[in-house]
């Protein structure tokens, strides 16, 4: 338990780590930060395998490059439900997603 709740810790700095770095993307605040990944956890779990399996097809296409679009989709998704977290162009939401999803990775090695 305390393994989940550290690797969400991780992801709320490092989504706000991002928010810093793209200029597109604003955050205010570490709460902002907390319920965005909260949410984009649960999103991930529920509607993103549905996203996956209706876009197959087009994925198989681009060899499994169409994914990035289906995660920046799905963060824009998010942002626009999270209150104090927006984001300002689908191309930074790609980008956010290619990093977090590295941040993320890296909270999974350090702790299992």
């Amino acid at each position: 338990m305390t393994g989940l709740l550290v690797r969400w810790v991780i992801n709320a700095l490092g989504l706000l780590l991002i928010a810093n770095i793209i200029e597109n993307i604003t955050l205010q605040g570490f709460g902002a930060a907390l319920i965005a990944v909260l949410v984009l956890g649960i999103v991930n779990a529920v509607i993103r395998p549905i996203l996956l399996l209706l876009t197959l097809p087009l994925n198989i296409l681009t060899l499994g490059l169409f994914t990035f679009v289906v995660n920046g989709f799905i963060l824009y998704m998010v942002a626009s439900v999270v209150d104090g977290f927006q984001i300002n162009g689908f191309l930074a939401a790609i980008v956010a997603t290619i990093l977090l999803s590295l941040i993320s990775a890296l909270a999974n090695k350090l702790v299992k």
